[in-house]
């Protein structure tokens, strides 16, 4: 199989016998890194990376990921995960980074059929249900909304504290959130205005827009009290609810960038949505019982609501092929749509 055809393969029909045999191979080689003697796996995630639920045979499960190709350097990862470390040996809610046999944080694997070695990782798994998905939504089995979102931004508070406070080695890299890397030639997850299902009028609204935030990001700066290292990806199925409890899973997207942006992935989801107004003001309340947010951080809000749904159009753009892009797509496109012609009419009063 070609460099693609690890996702092609995991997304094939689950009692193909073939297939079946190809995975069992795949994460049989890929978790020989770790002293796992006997196991059972499930495959629970497939939309970046892939993600297998590792059960032993004392029931004890971990988080096995094998990363797509190219996204991140070997530097990167272990720099993901030094901070997922330290961040669970502050105690804050993260899933445990587990060593592999010989202590490192991850290792490399080359699968039958592919040119080039794949990153692979094994975290501990956490209990507890999603809040939902990009795809359907908020979790149904959530009773409390508000407690919940509270809860939310309280751990998100706690995520940035900690990166604040937190010295990371000098080797440390991750990719930079910043004006270049949402507003500009080339954005982290692709050029979102040159998506072929934007009509023109829509295309023409878009760059207009991208326009003045990237102004505007100029004129915020970035200080250390607004930027910084980020999660980058709080949305619903990153964000696990157990007994009350909220943690946060899956660091893949974090890196530096402005501590709103944390904040608007969480609700944009729900914007013009009978829940809007209680998980935002949920969110807010939360955060600042760890950490300051004044007003007028937040009235720059319109322009992190944009920022985010521009990344979730180039998502689906750079990755029209599959699934999940094509059936958000038109939900992605009226959002941003929305969050365009809201944000122009706010820097218009400003």
């Amino acid at each position: 199989m070609k460099v693609v055809g690890l996702r092609m393969l995991i997304v094939e029909k689950k009692n193909n016998t073939e297939q079946t045999n190809n995975i069992r191979s795949i994460v049989k080689r890929a978790i020989s890194a770790w002293d796992v003697k006997y196991y059972k796996y499930d495959l629970i995630k497939n939309r970046e990376n892939c993600v297998f639920c590792i059960t032993t045979q004392d029931g004890n499960k971990n988080a096995l990921r094998i990363h797509r190709y190219g996204y991140h350097s070997n530097t990167a990862i272990e720099s993901e995960l030094n901070w997922l470390t330290a961040l669970h040996r502050a105690g804050i809610s993260v899933p445990n980074v587990i060593p592999t046999k010989t202590g490192q944080a991850f290792t490399t694997v080359t699968f039958e059929g592919e040119l080039h070695p794949r990153q692979v990782d094994m975290v501990s798994w956490l209990p507890g249900e999603p809040l939902g998905s990009i795809e359907d939504g908020l979790n149904p089995a959530i009773c409390n909304i508000d407690k919940t979102f509270f809860e939310v931004g309280r751990i998100v508070a706690k995520l940035h504290n900690h990166a604040s406070d937190w010295r990371p080695t000098k080797n440390f890299v991750r990719h930079s959130w910043n004006i270049e890397g949402l507003t500009g030639d080339s954005p982290l997850w692709g050029r979102f205005w040159e998506y072929p299902e934007l009509s023109e009028s829509q295309k023409m609204l878009l760059t207009n827009a991208l326009a003045k935030s990237r102004k505007h990001l100029n004129e915020i700066g970035q200080s250390d009290s607004i930027y910084g290292l980020i999660h980058a990806d709080c949305n619903l199925d990153n964000l696990l609810l157990n007994n009350g409890n909220v943690m946060v899973i899956d660091f893949d997207d974090c890196g530096y960038g402005w501590h709103l942006f944390d904040l608007s992935t969480i609700s944009i989801m729900f914007h013009k949505t009978e829940y809007f107004d209680l998980v935002y003001k949920a969110v807010v309340r939360g955060y600042r019982m760890e950490r300051t947010l004044s007003d007028g951080a937040l009235q720059q809000m319109p322009l992190f609501f944009l920022l985010r749904a521009f990344t979730y159009v180039g998502w689906i753009y750079t990755r029209s092929e599959t699934q999940s892009a094509k059936l958000i797509a038109p939900k992605i496109v009226t959002l941003t749509c929305s969050l365009a012609e809201d944000y122009l009419k706010f820097r218009q009063n400003c």
